[in-house]
């Protein structure tokens, strides 16, 4: 009894620490008690492990660390007797982590030549992949699954032998199946627009790629005699006439025939560096996201026709409203990048980015650096909506340092240069993400920007009570989000439906990235990276209020069942656990680190 005592103050004290959630006292516990538990019960339902694999113990890295808990605030007389912490190593991205490549994971991969008879290995008896596909099979992992969901959606799997799934669709003499009737419904099917072709990647790497509405409007900005950049209407016709119009006035599109997006009483899934890949995108259209944005794309990337690049403006099927963020600092580079997009991919609009505060990006003069030059950022938002039949949209932060707010200047300005739609992040370049977003600023520059619309951003509520005016960063916490907006509701999602969730990420993986060893690979780093988000969600029914405010840590609880446990757990141990459920065992010289450092918890 006096244990039990003891422990149940101690919960208490720890509820009571400045900065945790309220979380229900039955499902407090210690971080001991916690991770006790989690080793326990994932070692008991694997049993007794194979003398071939490692312990847990063996299989830590020095780089993966479970995050150290939360510091309490000080009072101001006690911090300034106490030393300043470090704060930069708990900030921003970790730069060092260890990085292996998904193609490392195969030591040899079955040649070309092996599978198709006419075909001849391109090295010869120099050539280091496998040609005898006994051999190959031999050697190759064991299979995750007994159902290929590419194979079972497509009729055909294109990695044939080298799929995790392969004995769905191989024969015993090594044959690959094709399910005729499927395949024959799929024929002329575009699932994913807005790829690079090896024509279009060819031409832009030799720069053979004509601009000519780019260059004409680059012309009037060498023009001494007028400073100011035309509009598109405003630019003279290359043969001087005098009355009717010619040919060339006619063709050109005006600003009031440009296509329209509709902002008003949508959801909009804002644009995500590293986790808003095209899988999780239609995840989240799953749970009704209305409008999608492409992670941020460099322009100087896409002119140069990096395929890596390109991938991220790639639209499914079921994207019906799509945009691509670009960010660039140069008006002949950005106004290109416009054209470009304009002419060889589908897309509904268009976004700036100048709120991006990384230094990479910053100190080259783009993303927050743009809001202090505004003269060239007027001649990239003129050249873009010079160039582009779609609307042109902005997203911008308060300002660069704390207390200097700029925003609602330039805002003014940016109606006049012909922006669809700006959002407005609620936090200057300094502050990042780690500060409330100042929402009366943000209604403030509201009224100042009608009528165009302008939406307040802080990347980091994730209750729905709100989310008639800014743009779910929250998604990543819980991308359900979507649907209880639309149905008024907080929904107390159970463990079993949100493992659903990732086993959807995880079809839509293998369907985007491959089947193979690679694609599994990529695919479950990319879900690490998410888990490193979802893991911050506190399940409804163990909060003492409704709904869970962002900048409070979950403290460690003890979930409703297990699986609710294991998913709490901040501990990267824990999600190569959640990801060996849907995607195998990790391969042994696999590690990972996530990308960002959760400074919000720092």
């Amino acid at each position: 009894m006096e244990a039990s005592a003891e422990g149940t103050a101690e919960r208490a004290t720890h509820a009571a620490v400045k900065g945790e959630a309220a979380i229900k006292q039955e499902f407090l516990t210690t971080k001991d008690q916690f991770h006790g538990y989690l080793d326990t019960e994932w070692q008991g339902s694997k049993g007794e492990k194979n003398s071939e694999k490692c312990t847990l113990e063996e299989k830590k890295d020095p780089f993966v660390e479970e995050p150290e808990c939360k510091k309490p605030k000080l009072d101001p007389e006690d911090e300034t007797k106490s030393e300043k912490p470090d704060k930069k190593r708990f900030r921003g991205q970790n730069k060092s982590r260890p990085h292996t490549k998904p193609n490392t994971y195969e030591e040899k991969r079955l040649c070309l030549s092996a599978i198709q008879v006419e075909t001849s290995s391109w090295f010869g008896d120099k050539c280091t992949f496998y040609h005898d596909v006994g051999e190959y099979m031999a050697s190759k992992p064991a299979d995750i699954g007994e159902r290929c969901y590419v194979y079972d959606t497509f009729g055909k799997c294109e990695y044939g032998l080298a799929c995790r799934f392969a004995k769905a669709h191989t024969t015993a003499d090594f044959k690959t199946l094709e399910k005729a009737d499927l395949v024959k419904a799929c024929e002329g099917r575009t699932v994913v627009k807005n790829s690079l072709g090896k024509d279009l990647q060819y031409r832009l790497r030799k720069r053979s790629v004509t601009f000519a509405k780019s260059e004409e409007y680059l012309k009037t900005l060498s023009n001494n005699k007028d400073k100011q950049e035309p509009q598109r209407n405003d630019v003279q016709p290359p043969v001087k006439t005098v009355g009717p119009l010619t040919d060339a006035d006619v063709i050109k599109l005006r600003p009031c025939e440009k296509k329209t997006v509709d902002f008003r009483d949508k959801l909009y899934l804002a644009p995500l560096t590293t986790c808003g890949n095209l899988p999780f995108r239609r995840v989240c259209k799953r749970f009704g996201a209305d409008i999608t944005c492409g992670e941020m794309a460099m322009c100087t990337n896409l002119l140069q026709g990096h395929q890596s690049e390109w991938a991220l403006l790639k639209r499914h099927e079921s994207e019906d409203l799509f945009g691509v963020q670009v960010e660039g600092c140069f008006p002949d580079t950005m106004t290109r990048c416009a054209e470009l997009i304009n002419s060889h991919t589908d897309v509904d609009f268009v976004d700036i980015n100048s709120g991006c505060p990384i230094d990479l990006v910053y100190k080259k003069g783009g993303g927050c650096g743009l809001m202090t030059r505004t003269r060239k950022f007027e001649q990239i938002i003129k050249g873009m909506n010079y160039v582009l039949d779609v609307p042109l949209t902005v997203k911008i932060r308060t300002g660069v340092q704390e207390k200097s707010n700029i925003a609602h200047k330039l805002i003014g300005e940016m109606k006049n240069w012909g922006v669809s739609m700006i959002t407005l992040h609620g936090r200057s370049r300094e502050q990042r993400y780690t500060k409330l977003a100042d929402w009366d600023y943000i209604s403030e520059c509201a009224k100042a920007a009608s009528p165009v619309p302008l939406f307040g951003a802080n990347g980091r509520i994730i209750f729905p009570n709100t989310f008639c005016r800014i743009f779910p960063r929250g998604a990543l916490i819980k991308p359900w989000i979507f649907t209880e907006i639309k149905e008024s509701r907080h929904w107390d999602i159970s463990s079993g439906e949100r493992l659903d969730i990732l086993k959807d990420f995880t079809n839509f993986g293998l369907e985007h990235w491959g089947s193979d060893t690679r694609g599994v690979e990529k695919t479950r780093s990319f879900m690490l990276e998410w888990l490193s988000f979802m893991c911050r969600y506190i399940p409804v029914g163990l909060l003492e209020r409704v709904p869970q405010k962002i900048n409070e840590r979950p403290p460690y609880y003890m979930g409703r069942n297990y699986l609710e446990s294991l998913m709490a757990s901040q501990y990267v141990e824990d999600w190569i656990r959640i990801s060996e459920m849907l995607l195998g065992p990790v391969p042994k010289n696999f590690n990972f680190l996530p990308k960002h450092k959760a400074n919000s918890y720092k």
